[in-house]
């Protein structure tokens, strides 16, 4: 199983202490910059509040009491999650957890484009805060096609609502393309990919979805990627990501 990865060597550098967190795969940059301010991290037992700090790898940083390490690789992993895996760290369930498919690895990972319990389909994994702030954020324009099935059949009514939005709930949920490939089945494009977006609408004509997978998240396609087996994101794939 293969993981694109970009070295990276600190020692001796000095960098501003957000940038370390985000190295550190704790957040985002912008992420950081909020646990920061909100008293979370501690440098050489001094809290730190203020932006801009400058930090360097033999300093003692703590967040919430915890060490924080910088990590010398940047890992970008592509996972056909299978249904009935969710995508968070951790589950008080206890439920079956997608990072759990993924290769034993020490740094900090976390996924990108989530996907509902019952979904299944395309995610990434990285310990890159930035770049899955990029891909995560509104402005980024990222296309994601879905193909589903339905329990029953799916009437002009939803094809015209994904197309030409509706307000369900007071939210507001449009897709970019919606077509239908079968009496029971339809491709989904989708730009912001707002929380179970699909589902919503589903449920609003009373049609519940047997199947619903994530084929492509940008450029990068599902292919012939295996339920549960992951691949290595390509430094093509990544530049046309960033």
């Amino acid at each position: 199983m293969n993981t694109t990865q970009k070295s990276l060597n600190w020692k001796g550098k000095k960098i501003r202490l957000q940038v370390y967190l985000s190295h550190a795969g704790i957040a985002s940059r912008r992420a950081a910059e909020e646990i920061i301010a909100k008293g979370r991290v501690s440098v050489n037992g001094v809290i730190i509040t203020a932006q801009g700090t400058k930090v360097e790898d033999t300093d003692l940083i703590l967040l919430d009491g915890k060490p924080v390490h910088l990590e010398n690789r940047k890992l970008y992993i592509a996972l056909h999650k299978p249904a009935q895996y969710i995508c968070s760290s951790s589950d008080p369930q206890e439920r079956p957890l997608a990072l759990s498919l993924l290769p034993p690895a020490k740094e900090r990972l976390y996924s990108v484009g989530r996907l509902d319990y019952l979904s299944c389909g395309l995610i990434f994994f990285t310990n890159d805060g930035d770049f899955a702030s990029r891909l995560g954020h509104p402005s980024s324009a990222l296309e994601k096609e879905y193909i589903v099935e339905a329990t029953g059949i799916i009437g002009d009514e939803t094809i015209n609502a994904f197309n030409n939005g509706i307000t369900i709930e007071g939210e507001y949920y449009k897709a970019k393309i919606a077509e239908r490939t079968g009496r029971k089945s339809m491709r989904i494009i989708l730009i912001e990919g707002k929380n179970r977006e699909i589902r919503r609408v589903f449920s609003h004509f009373h049609l519940h979805p047997s199947l619903l997978r994530r084929v492509r998240f940008g450029t990068v396609l599902l292919g012939n990627l295996a339920e549960g087996n992951s691949r290595n994101l390509t430094e093509k794939e990544l530049s046309e990501l960033n």
